[in-house]
């Protein structure tokens, strides 16, 4: 333990002590093992108090922190929560094991432990609870076994188990918290359901939960658990997100708390007779082959397991493929006829959207051995409509063209509120309505679907907006950029009527020289990435620009960027956070071949060698992920992107490795691909507040390491897995009308997208540069495509795209990525039998391009491929020229 931990533990023993021991520490553990674990109890309550691997110190619980955790209502496995009533009533009573906590009475057992539970329960509880601590073939069994001791029937509306792992940051430091903690997420899956515990380092052995055998304990609603705040590990916060619970019934929550909501799963509740009995319980195994080997860990302990192809977030003109592995099924149902499901083979089912659905949605599996799964989906527009949507709904309800605005604001796409449907223009987070920071940079998302997707009259409003408001208030003349143009000073502004009902009194609502400050290297990003859009935009098509050149667009992304990254003598930041990786700085990397390109070799030359820095710093860190937070998920991505550039393997390695430890593949849209992200809700939500966020920003972005990495190792199918979901899930953000949210609400009172547009500027980048097709042959699943429609044909494969972009296709045999500057790849086409080249059709697309240039990878491959035929070669590609109805492009080994 370091040094300054165990300081802050001493600091903190007074607080301790005052403290209701409630668990009985002082008393001490039961020491206990099975061949997976070495476990200890807590004497007095039997809650489970450490976790680790036979032989490892490596703990899955916070038992470093077991002090502070002690007191009443502070929740642990081994606790129960559950409501009943007597049928025919409307009032639910509730029992709580955490609540009043009393030592338990210990009861005969031929398991590792057993105790009724009556002693910390509600006395006058007509439910006995005895729990079960069980070696079940060398894994840990925990089982409740609830009787009706009374003589009415009692209908059970709610039962919950806690769980506890080691996510716990608060006060270790980057070394300790990749050392000791890790990650929780759900599969809420009813039969099929677990949880999946992986270490923050992304490497070493993982932890899953699922039901136990010869019970029915579905994983029917994940709730989040409110415990005291008080204690100095900070529940609820920045770091430590707080913990939840595993609910198997959820009618009483359903009733009550979350009646406004459409859960995840129908809610159910279970009727005892009088001296009736019900047993529950839930069974830890570890994953020795580490977090790849999850799912096959999950299958072995005879829990349904399905692998969706590309994900589940569906564009209704993708077909999706869904492999499912468990007994045979009975009957697949799809809620409300979201899609048409053909059953190909045995396991292998084939899902079309019918068209009568937008937004969630789920399959039903039944099993031939009453097991029942669900699998979670998404289906949106087709993606270029999706993106099409975005462009016109920021152009036209969200732009705002008061030219009388004090701020400077005007031309611009502002933040929106979809509670009100109306911009926001004043915010105490004055970043939020000050077109800048995250928070406020939807205008991001607005050039960013100009690269991908142009259109004459959004460039024409956006290229006012880059000349008078990106490059002149955002920006100053020495190309840094201000942290907010709209500020809180009523005296800077004498005419301008701030609205008084909002409180400006916090730390966020800046004055003006606060506003006006640029020291904030993330602000930066942003301002290259729109000007990198419109650059690519108006090099595709030179008719687009009318204001500036696709030179001076160039040239303010270079600049831009020069003054981010610049240093003194010493080699230390001159911009705050500038030796950090940067959320969506890939897009720096994409600039940086651009300059290439354009044989602007002096700049490209000092973008290189500032990166160059940056990337051998951190190769020389333990855990080089920093931030403005004191833990985060989104740093890893520029570090990714450099230290592969620079082929600082084990830096790269060690990103990745990251990257999965806090972003899973699980059967569900909203976390398979889900970077974990807890607290932006508070900097760029209306509903603020700590809380797991669905597809945030985290998503995209992280999954373009993911994504670069398959392609350099395309036998990790995991990453794909992972990265493909990622790239999908921006897509579930954008409403039917075009509106955009910073992220998903997870907790099961509200599961709606946030009001507020906020950050969602950087999601959409990291889409737009992700997307793209990948043909693999997966280990277990044989060859499919994650993101186009794939038909075979004896040794032909033929795929029509159906991405956001659809201009990048990587083949995996081939070992070749092939990329397109404009106009869309309609299909393409390789014989597996003898892969040496694919051919694609290139069409002009909506933006009606009359040329492209085709550019040609190979990271998986020493084997190099060419253009076929008389093209001719430009800015490191080929020209090909594509006429009113398309051409056919050949790409073959040279």
């Amino acid at each position: 333990m370091k040094l300054w931990r165990t300081i802050h533990i001493l600091l903190f023993a007074l607080v301790a002590k005052g403290q209701n021991d409630s668990l009985g520490l002082s008393r001490g553990y039961t020491s206990l093992s099975t061949a997976s674990f070495d476990i200890k109890l807590v004497k007095d309550s039997q809650i489970l108090a450490s976790l680790k691997p036979t032989g490892d110190a490596y703990d899955f619980l916070p038992f470093d922190d077991i002090t502070y955790r002690a007191a009443n209502g502070q929740y642990h496995n081994g606790d129960i929560t559950f409501r009943y009533r007597v049928p025919g009533s409307t009032e639910w009573r509730s029992a709580d094991s955490s609540t009043a906590r009393k030592q338990v009475m210990s009861v005969k057992s031929n398991g590792l432990a057993a105790a009724d539970l009556s002693p910390t329960l509600p006395a006058d509880s007509p439910i006995r609870v005895v729990r079960e601590w069980s070696d079940v073939d060398g894994d840990l069994g925990l089982a409740f076994t609830l009787t009706n001791t009374g003589t009415q029937s009692l209908e059970i509306g709610s039962l919950g188990f806690p769980t506890e792992f080691n996510s716990i940051f608060t006060s270790r430091t980057a070394e300790d918290m990749a050392a000791n903690c890790s990650l929780t997420d759900p599969y809420i899956g009813m039969d099929a359901g677990y949880l999946q515990i992986t270490p923050t380092s992304g490497t070493g052995a993982a932890l899953i939960v699922t039901p136990l055998l010869n019970t029915s304990t579905p994983l029917e609603a994940w709730r989040n658990l409110d415990e005291p705040s008080t204690d100095p590990l900070y529940y609820g916060s920045q770091t430590f997100e707080g913990f939840y619970e595993w609910q198997t019934h959820s009618k009483a929550y359903a009733d009550n708390e979350w009646s406004n909501v459409t859960p995840w799963n129908e809610p159910s509740s279970k009727t005892l007779k009088p001296g009736q009995s019900a047993t529950y319980g839930l069974r830890f195994s570890v994953v020795k082959s580490g977090i790849r080997g999850i799912q096959k860990a999950v299958q072995s302990t005879n829990t349904p397991v399905a692998i969706g192809i590309p994900g589940y977030v569906v564009p209704v003109d993708l077909t999706a493929q869904l492999y499912v592995f468990h007994t045979d099924i009975s009957k697949v149902e799809s809620e409300h006829d979201a899609f048409k499901i053909a059953h190909v083979s045995n396991g292998t089912l084939s899902l079309t959207p019918t068209g009568s659905v937008w937004g969630r949605t789920k399959v039903t599996i039944t099993y031939t051995d009453g097991k029942v799964q669900t699998v979670h989906y998404f289906i949106t527009d087709s993606a270029p409509t999706v993106i099409s949507k975005l462009g016109k709904f920021s152009t036209t309800s969200m732009w705002f063209d008061d030219k009388t605005d004090p701020f400077g604001r005007a031309p611009s796409a502002l933040t929106w509120d979809h509670s009100i449907g109306a911009q926001v223009l004043q915010e105490p987070r004055v970043w939020i309505s000050g077109l800048s920071d995250e928070g406020g940079v939807i205008y991001l998302a607005t050039a960013m679907k100009q690269f991908g997707l142009s259109d004459a009259s959004e460039i024409a409003k956006l290229e006012q907006f880059a000349t008078e408001v990106l490059s002149k208030k955002i920006q100053n003349t020495d190309f840094t950029v201000r942290k907010s143009i709209f500020f809180y000073e009523p005296d800077q502004v004498p005419r301008y009527q701030y609205d008084q009902s909002i409180n400006w009194g916090n730390w966020w609502s800046w004055n003006k020289n606060a506003s006006y400050a640029t020291d904030r290297a993330y602000d930066y990003i942003h301002v290259i990435g729109a000007y990198w859009a419109l650059y690519r935009a108006g090099r595709a098509d030179h008719e687009l620009l009318k204001v500036n050149t696709w030179q001076w667009y160039l040239s303010q992304a270079y600049n831009t960027t020069v003054a981010c990254f610049a240093t003194d003598a010493d080699g230390n930041g001159l911009v705050g956070y500038s030796r950090l990786g940067l959320m969506g700085e890939t897009v720096v990397g994409e600039l940086l071949a651009d300059l290439r390109r354009e044989n602007w070799t002096s700049e490209a030359d000092a973008v290189e060698a500032a990166m160059k820095l940056r990337a051998h710093d951190w190769d020389n860190e333990t855990v080089p992920y920093g931030s403005e937070m004191a833990w985060d998920s989104t740093g890893q991505e520029g570090i990714y992107y450099w230290s592969n550039y620079f082929n600082l393997a084990e830096t790269a390695t060690k990103t990745i490795n990251s990257i999965i430890g806090y972003m899973p593949t699980i059967s569900h849209w909203g976390w398979n691909g889900n970077a974990r992200r807890y607290w932006d809700f508070i900097y760029g939500g209306k509903l603020q507040r700590i809380e797991r966020m669905i597809h945030h920003y985290g998503s995209s972005l992280n999954a373009l390491p993911l994504l670069t990495q398959f392609r350099q190792n395309s036998s990790d199918s995991y990453l794909l897995r992972v990265g493909y979901g990622g790239i999908l899930g921006p897509l579930s953000n954008i409403r039917q009308d075009g509106s955009m949210y910073n992220g998903f609400h997870s907790f099961p009172d509200t599961l709606r997208g946030d009001d507020y547009s906020g950050d969602y500027g950087p999601n959409f980048l990291g889409m737009m540069i992700g997307s793209g097709v990948y043909v693999v042959h997966d280990p277990d699943v044989g060859l499919v495509t994650y993101g186009g429609n794939m038909d075979v044909s004896g040794s032909t494969v033929t795929v029509q795209p159906r991405d956001a972009v659809r201009r990048r296709v990587y083949i995996a045999q081939m070992g070749v990525y092939v990329t397109i500057s404009a106009g869309q790849i309609e299909s393409f086409s390789f014989d597996t039998s003898d892969p040496i080249s694919v051919k694609l059709h290139v069409a002009p697309g909506p933006a009606k391009a009359s040329s492209t240039i085709v550019w040609v990878e190979t990271p998986g491959t020493p084997d190099h491929y060419v253009v076929a035929g008389k093209t001719e070669k430009q800015r490191d590609g080929w020209t090909v020229e594509l006429g009113s109805g398309g051409t056919d492009v050949t790409v073959s080994r040279a």
